[in-house]
């Protein structure tokens, strides 16, 4: 390995670890205690050379925030979508979350610091209020498949898909809200997961065609 080489890798270990000890004092002691200081010393760096990474913590906060929904759809968009219609990419959509997401501490930090920064996500893709590229295109893969929902004939035709993500983003956020405001030892990532779980079938139910059987739109259902 060369000097350039090797000099990029420790640049992204040392980034990497910022981020890792940003997500740890969020996590232990809430977003209001993520100060520069703070993080520089978990992360056992200078703040100088802390500085050289990032400008202020709010610019960790929305890498933080950047990272996981540039995961979140690289997962996405590698599931196998051929063949599959709308209750089925909800499905896949939902596995993907769960997988990637199931432990719950990604999402309670990801709450933590869009409560602090007051970012929240507008239900609806295309109104050119998010900054996120990534962020809009998930949320563009879920408006979608709402629409393939409404086309294979199981939700209400006249269903505004933006109304829909706008519903399943505030209920998961009053989720995640309330377990975030308990002790780290109190909270219990599988209960949360089973009650977005449970309340996003909930949803589908309510979104559904009349005369649709709830059997088409169960969530561990197979295409």
């Amino acid at each position: 390995m060369g000097i350039a080489e090797r000099k990029e890798r420790e640049k992204n270990e040392r980034r990497n670890a910022i981020l890792s000890s940003a997500r740890e004092i969020i996590l232990l002691n809430g977003v209001e205690h993520a100060s520069m200081a703070e993080i520089a010393r978990v992360a056992e760096l200078s703040k100088a050379t802390l500085y050289l990474y990032f400008p202020n913590k709010e610019a960790i906060f929305n890498e933080i925030c950047e990272e996981a929904a540039r995961g979140f759809l690289e997962r996405l968009q590698s599931m196998p979508s051929e063949g599959l219609g709308g209750m089925g990419a909800l499905r896949s959509l939902w596995r993907g979350y769960s997988e990637m997401f199931g432990n719950g501490d990604e999402m309670l930090v990801i709450f933590q610091v869009r409560s602090y920064m007051r970012t929240w996500i507008p239900s609806d893709p295309r109104a050119g209020e998010i900054k996120s590229p990534h962020v809009s295109a998930i949320l563009e893969c879920i408006y979608g498949m709402i629409e393939r929902c409404k086309a294979d004939g199981l939700f209400d035709p006249g269903l505004d898909p933006a109304d829909a993500v706008g519903l399943i983003l505030s209920t998961f956020s009053s989720i995640i809200g309330a377990a975030s405001r308990l002790p780290r030892e109190a909270r219990n990532p599988q209960a949360m997961l089973g009650e977005m779980t449970k309340t996003f079938q909930v949803i589908i139910r309510g979104l559904a065609r009349e005369g649709v059987g709830h059997s088409l739109l169960d969530l561990t259902g197979t295409e």
